[in-house]
């Protein structure tokens, strides 16, 4: 059973949305790194990009 604290902290991780993170975990039988992975090669991690950087 997926959890609502897990799929927060892989909306953490990953800046996805919440039926993404929570289909990732259900596919990863809640396995949070198998989940990151399976959502990077997705392409749905969003990265902070360059919003810390200096113009």
């Amino acid at each position: 059973m997926i959890t609502a604290s897990a799929v927060q902290e892989l909306r953490k991780i990953t800046n996805a949305g919440m039926m993404a993170c929570k289909k990732a975990l259900t596919e990863t039988d809640g396995d949070l790194d198998a989940a990151v992975k399976i959502l990077r090669e997705k392409g749905i991690v969003k990265s902070a990009g360059r919003a810390d950087r200096e113009t």
